[in-house]
């Protein structure tokens, strides 16, 4: 038999007829097992487990067909101790179900931080090392001594603190400075425009103290919040208006630049604002 004739003939057509069948069969085989192994198309929201105790997001895991394991643990005040601080994926982010989600847990702990030496040191730098070593700049005094500026005592919770000294991190530092042997003044800042983070910043570095400050209602959110600026401060900005060292300024915040005086150049920057500061809100 010719090969054409073997190709037309009806047995290599059936036969050709059934390996086709069962390569179609076996595709949609695959097809069907991959789509029940992704799980395609079954995407559920990932639940808030952001302030539950372990046994509470085992129950809520379930619940929501996922898996979970913690991967690290902070100290935070925002959650209960032992509780989840933050989860990736986030709250109602679209997942395929049996996902795990990775946990953040509040230590049961606080995370502890030697104090640094901060006696002799200039303001700046005194701030900066604060800063760096994990702890709250607090508030600054002042007192008749032969240096200005320079750190004489630091303080915690109104005590003289020793350097090296463990206290929880996030802690606020007061500092005792030298005003010099005559009434020193400095300028009173111009903070209108400014970010309460900026003006903190502006306050410290001329050597006055941030007194309190006041959110108006335009500010109703954490979000809102990043977005203020001062519209007033008490005492006034002006060229020739001075301060005693350690003097206080108050600040009133706001999101309405129609608030910020006519004469008003400044640009209204976007920063954000400390979790420090933001516990010192004044209702």
């Amino acid at each position: 038999m010719s090969l054409k004739n073997f190709i037309l003939s009806k047995l290599f057509l059936k036969q050709l007829g059934i390996a086709f069948i069962i390569i179609f069969g076996v595709l949609m085989i695959l097809l069907i097992g991959l789509n029940l192994y992704t799980r395609h198309g079954q995407a559920v929201p990932v639940p808030d487990l952001v302030g539950l105790n372990m046994e509470a997001v085992k129950v809520q895991a379930k619940k929501s067909k996922m898996r979970y394991h913690v991967i690290d643990s902070v100290y935070t005040t925002t959650v209960m101790r032992g509780c989840v601080a933050e989860q990736n994926p986030r709250p109602g982010y679209k997942v395929k179900k049996w996902r795990n989600v990775a946990l953040t847990i509040n230590a049961f702990r606080p995370e502890m931080v030697a104090v640094p030496d901060l006696v002799d040191l200039p303001l700046r730098q005194a701030i900066a090392l604060i800063e760096s070593s994990g702890l709250v700049m607090g508030s600054l005094r002042y007192k008749p001594d032969l240096s200005i500026n320079v750190v004489l005592n630091q303080l915690y919770n109104s005590r003289d603190i020793t350097p090296g000294d463990s206290i929880q991190k996030g802690s606020v530092i007061d500092l005792v400075l030298g005003k010099g042997l005559s009434n020193q003044r400095t300028p009173v800042p111009d903070l209108i425009g400014m970010t309460l983070e900026s003006a903190t910043d502006r306050i410290l570095s001329t050597s006055l103290n941030l007194g309190t400050f006041i959110f108006d209602n335009t500010i109703r959110t954490g979000e809102d919040s990043l977005k203020a600026f001062v519209y007033k401060q008490n005492p006034e900005y002006r060229y020739d208006a001075t301060l005693q060292l350690g003097s206080s300024i108050y600040l009133w915040m706001t999101t309405d630049s129609l608030k910020l005086p006519s004469d008003s150049t400044m640009a209204v920057p976007d920063t954000t604002i400390t979790a420090a500061l933001f516990s010192r809100k004044v209702k």
